[in-house]
């Protein structure tokens, strides 16, 4: 079963940056929409960013600006890149891959902003 690993999340200071990674185990067929999700403590899991099989990408307003969402399919891999963090920012990141068989997950990543 393919798995998704995330990796790049930790601690940083306000104003700071981050470089999210989602790499799958294996290649992934008739993916229709992969993005990153997240969710603080509290709140329900929101939708930060995503991207089509036709590469249209799509930013929460809270972060537009500030994020970008790429992609490497020769490695796999999913990235989000985090500009200008803020402490409303803190959360458990998850990537998501969409695809016309499954919904893949993966296990989340803490982002804490905090000085």
């Amino acid at each position: 079963q393919v798995q998704l690993v995330e990796s790049g999340g930790g601690l940083v200071q306000p104003g700071g940056s981050l470089r999210l990674s989602c790499a799958a185990s294996a290649t992934i067929l008739s993916i229709l929409e992969m993005g990153w999700y997240r969710q603080a403590p509290g709140k329900e899991r929101e939708a930060v960013a995503s991207i089509t099989s036709s590469s249209t990408t799509k930013y929460a307003d809270s972060v537009k600006g500030r994020f970008t969402i790429s992609r490497d399919n020769a490695k796999n891999t999913m990235y989000l890149q985090m500009n200008s963090l803020k402490p409303e920012d803190t959360a458990v990141y998850y990537c998501n891959v969409y695809s016309v068989l499954r919904n893949y997950w993966g296990q989340g990543t803490q982002v804490t902003v905090s000085s």
